[in-house]
C-alpha cells in the first residue's frame, strides 16, 4: 500500500501516504479505507491492519518466500535442478503469520478501534532470503539461482519496512521469530511434504502447480493415490 512513498524514508508508519504501486496494493487500500468510513462514519468497530510480508510453510507459491523454500527442497531431494528468479535486490520486512494473526486478535481486544503497523523492522534482501534457505540444506546458492528478466516487475518497490511501534505500545505486541528462523521452518515444512510424497505417504496440497516434467499426478496414479 505505502508503494514509493516509502522510497525515502527508512520505515513506514500508520501515517505514511500511501502510494500503491501494483492493482493487489489498490485493493488493499480500498479495503482500508471502507474500514475507515464504517468505524469513522457508522460508528462500528472496525480496526485496520497493515500487515507488512508474512509468511508460513502454507504461503502459496506464487510468492517468493515460498518459491524459494519449495525449491530449495525439491532441490536437495534430487527433484528440481535449478530456480529462476526476478529482483534479488528487492528487500522486503518478513514476518511470522501466526505472530501476526495473535496481532490481529489483540486489536479485536482492545477499547477503542484502531490502525496498526504490524512488521519486524528489519528488512531481508531475495538475495539473503536464498543464502539463508539454500544454507540450511547444505547447498551453494550460486549452483542452483539464476535470474529470469521475465520475471521482473513493471513496477517494482526497491525497499519496504514497517514500524510496528505503536501496536508494541497499545496492544503490547512484538514479533519473537526471527528472519533465519522463520526461513528454515519453511524450508524444513516443504523438506518434509516431498519426502513423504517420495515414500508415496501424500499428495503435495498444491502439486498442480509444479511443471509437468515432474509427474507428480501419474506418479501418484501408479501409486493408486
Amino acid at each position: 500500500m505505502y508503494g514509493f512513498s516509502g522510497a525515502d524514508r527508512t520505515t513506514q508508519y500508520e501515517d505514511t501516504p500511501f502510494q500503491p504501486s501494483s492493482p493487489y496494493a489498490i485493493a488493499k487500500l480500498s479495503a482500508y479505507w471502507t474500514t475507515r468510513v464504517y468505524r469513522e462514519g457508522y460508528g462500528i468497530f472496525a480496526a485496520n491492519g497493515i500487515l507488512f510480508n508474512h509468511e508460513s510453510p502454507t504461503r502459496g507459491l506464487e510468492f517468493v518466500s515460498r518459491k524459494v523454500t519449495n525449491a530449495v527442497a525439491r532441490i536437495k531431494l534430487g527433484l528440481q535442478d535449478t530456480l529462476e528468479l526476478g529482483n534479488m535486490d528487492a528487500k522486503r520486512d518478513w514476518g511470522y503469520a501466526p505472530e501476526y494473526v495473535e496481532s490481529m486478535w489483540l486489536m479485536l481486544q482492545q477499547d477503542e478501534p484502531g490502525d496498526f503497523v504490524i512488521a519486524t523492522g528489519e528488512t531481508h534482501s531475495v538475495e539473503e532470503l536464498c543464502q539463508v534457505a539454500f544454507g540450511y540444506a547444505l547447498l551453494n546458492q550460486k549452483n542452483y539461482v539464476s535470474v529470469n528478466e521475465g520475471l521482473l516487475r513493471p513496477i517494482d518497490v526497491k525497499c519496504l519496512c514497517g514500524d510496528a511501534s505503536k501496536a508494541g505500545r497499545v496492544l503490547g505486541w512484538s514479533p519473537k521469530v526471527k528472519f533465519a528462523e522463520l526461513v528454515e521452518l519453511m524450508v524444513d515444512a516443504d523438506l518434509q511434504r516431498w519426502r513423504r510424497w517420495k515414500d508415496g505417504e501424500t499428495f503435495p496440497w498444491d502439486a498442480v502447480n509444479y511443471p509437468d516434467d515432474v509427474n507428480v499426478v501419474s506418479t501418484m496414479k501408479n501409486r493408486g493415490g
